[in-house]
């Protein structure tokens, strides 16, 4: 579904992204693991459109997509949950759905609001809330469920379940589950690796704008010393 060629991204004089290969499969959940600053919130921002790739290729779907502006990138079918959620405080909890909600690339409307609402039930209790008057969690749900409203074929959460305490963090990674049993394809981004790893079929690591390793979940789970020495934990 995505493939991301030999991708080199700069930010003024630091080559922060190094000739990063990613694949996304269809239908399968992709993990993208690595310490802070090693490169991937810029590597999703290089895919979305936000930061211009210096040289490489991003094609969706056998189709050359590279330098397409964010707009493009999400008509084409992808949903973007941001780290820090980007809700918009002066919009109710309603608006905040309601503004996303469209038919899929192919007219497929499989997520509506009530889907959304019956999936996050605390949401539903707030329509009428400000964005600004949400918790962090109810935020990200909130997050979560606008991206969703699109009816994407690929799903990319960014840190999703940071500072969040943890009832909200094993509600999150629920919903993410059940999200990778509709068959939606997804690249997580996550510090909790082990949940990243439980929740995806295939995991990269990311050392200094590089993927370094690469494999299936399962098997990056038993890999031990190895990902230890390049998560740092």
């Amino acid at each position: 579904m995505l493939q991301i060629k030999a991708l080199n991204t700069y930010y003024g004089d630091s080559h922060t992204l190094q000739g990063v290969d990613l694949d996304i499969p269809l239908g399968k959940a992709v993990g993208l693991l690595g310490r802070n600053g090693m490169g991937k919130t810029t590597l999703i921002r290089s895919l979305m459109g936000y930061v211009p790739a210096a040289s490489g290729q991003i094609q969706w779907n056998g189709r050359n997509v590279t330098g397409s502006p964010p707009e493009r990138m999400a008509r084409l079918g992808i949903g973007y949950v941001p780290e820090g959620r980007g809700i918009f405080p002066n919009l109710s909890v309603r608006e905040n759905l309601l503004m996303s909600a469209r038919a899929g690339v192919n007219g497929r409307r499989d997520w509506t609001v009530d889907r959304v609402l019956a999936t996050f039930p605390r949401l539903k209790e707030r329509l009428d809330h400000g964005g600004q008057q949400l918790s962090g969690g109810e935020q990200q749900m909130a997050a979560i469920g606008r991206a969703l409203l699109t009816n994407p074929e690929l799903l990319i959460l960014d840190e999703a379940t940071e500072g969040l305490a943890p009832l909200i963090v094993q509600e999150i990674w629920r919903v993410i589950g059940e999200i990778r049993e509709t068959g939606i394809s997804s690249l997580i981004v996550d510090r909790n690796y082990r949940a990243v790893l439980a929740h995806t079929d295939l995991a990269m690591v990311m050392e200094k704008g590089r993927i370094v390793m690469a494999a299936s979940s399962s098997d990056l789970s038993q890999s031990g010393g190895q990902l230890t020495q390049y998560l740092g934990v």
